[in-house]
């Protein structure tokens, strides 16, 4: 992918250890991966708000007799 090896990722991973500590590693992973999320999460909502209240608003209309 960017010319890394095997040995170019564990020194990464040494030298990310030594930075933070392995006790931080879990904390990190999980901010990583919550930011990940939302950043997808607002990638596939529309930019128009008014719009999610319209599609309610629709679906509400169907359901009443």
């Amino acid at each position: 992918m960017f010319g890394l090896g095997f040995p170019e990722l564990i020194v990464i991973l040494i030298i990310i250890i030594m930075i933070f500590g392995a006790g931080k590693l879990p904390e990190i992973g999980s901010a990583i991966g919550k930011g990940i999320r939302s950043f997808k999460k607002a990638t596939h909502e529309p930019d128009n708000p008014d719009a999610n209240e319209k599609k309610k608003e629709i679906k509400e209309g169907d359901k009443k007799p």
